[in-house]
């Protein structure tokens, strides 16, 4: 199954989205104009501004606000990747060499910070304050959930809470306000966006799990960057904290982030390898799948209408991802 396939009949609304992402971000600057145009053109899934109509067609569908909630929600969450590229001293997005490696971190930073700012202008022309103030608060928790990693690396002192709680700020929240807006605007019932919020934030936990079992399992041209990057940067995701269950794993690992400019690649190769001949990546699986179940329920009651198929297929999609 493709992810695509599943909501391929949105393909006009997308382009619509698409074209109006291509038209905020232009600037007058050719430097962040270029930078801009080259991140949007690296691609992506668009998944947020699926969320968004998905969430609107169970209401009062207006395709303008749809079209500015969802474009608004995809340049936010361009504007953290460039930001992210910067901290982890990426030279890979997708396979393309990113802003940061391109233009350098200063180019890099006004650059995100001018893709949010975009975001922020388009989002004023609607009214409606619950919009506002739903995005402003995931907004602040993304940047919580950034700074908490940059203080984590490295750190083999980490629970499970510690990882769910930073994956939330990572990407749930985001994927959730997606639901929650496109709801919002389609002027549903209070139930029901909380119902679609939370769909929202289990697809969330559940897509980041299974991203950071493919650092894993996947290969770096799957991938678009190097396997095992999230460990080369010191960030300890879900595979790595059940095996750091055993005593031996846990060992190796603090020897090799002891000193963590002195990492090597058979370094990192060995913990990948120890990782993927125990059943730690099947563990791993099992929780994403449960917050896929969560989110099936969520949205059990809710009208049998196109969108609710819609965002089964997807979770259903999610729970089968391999690469």
């Amino acid at each position: 199954m493709n992810l695509a396939k599943t909501y391929s009949y949105l393909k006009n609304d997308l382009n619509t989205i698409e074209d109006a992402l291509n038209k905020v971000i232009q600037a007058e600057h050719p430097v962040l104009r270029e930078a801009s145009t080259q991140l949007l053109r690296a691609g992506g899934k668009r998944i947020r501004p699926v969320f968004v109509l998905l969430s609107g067609r169970f209401g009062d569908f207006n395709m303008d606000e749809i079209k500015t909630i969802a474009v608004s929600l995809e340049l936010i969450h361009m504007a953290t990747l460039v930001h992210d590229d910067v901290i982890d001293e990426a030279t890979l997005r997708r396979g393309k060499p990113t802003i940061k490696h391109h233009y350098g971190n200063r180019v890099a930073m006004y650059t995100g910070d001018y893709i949010l700012a975009r975001a922020l202008e388009s989002i004023t022309t609607i009214e409606k304050a619950a919009i506002h103030q739903s995005l402003s608060q995931a907004i602040v928790e993304v940047c919580v959930g950034e700074i908490e990693q940059i203080k984590d690396k490295y750190n083999i002192n980490q629970n499970l809470r510690h990882y769910l709680r930073r994956i939330k700020r990572k990407t749930a929240l985001l994927i959730a306000t997606s639901c929650k807006l496109g709801a919002i605007s389609a002027g549903l019932s209070e139930e029901h966006i909380n119902k679609l919020y939370k769909y929202g934030y289990y697809i969330g936990m559940s897509y980041q799990i299974i991203d950071d079992i493919l650092d894993f399992t996947s290969t770096s041209k799957v991938l678009g960057k190097p396997s095992g990057n999230d460990l080369r940067q010191g960030n300890i995701t879900l595979p790595v904290l059940i095996a750091m269950r055993d005593h031996n794993f846990a060992e190796l690992l603090t020897n090799v982030f002891h000193v963590p400019s002195e990492i090597k690649d058979e370094d990192i190769k060995e913990l990948i390898t120890k990782i993927n001949q125990s059943d730690v990546i099947e563990q791993s699986y099992q929780l994403s799948e449960r917050y896929l179940l969560k989110a099936l329920d969520t949205i059990h009651d809710f009208p049998n209408h196109r969108a609710k198929q819609t965002l089964e297929n997807i979770a259903r999609y999610i729970g089968k991802r391999r690469s």
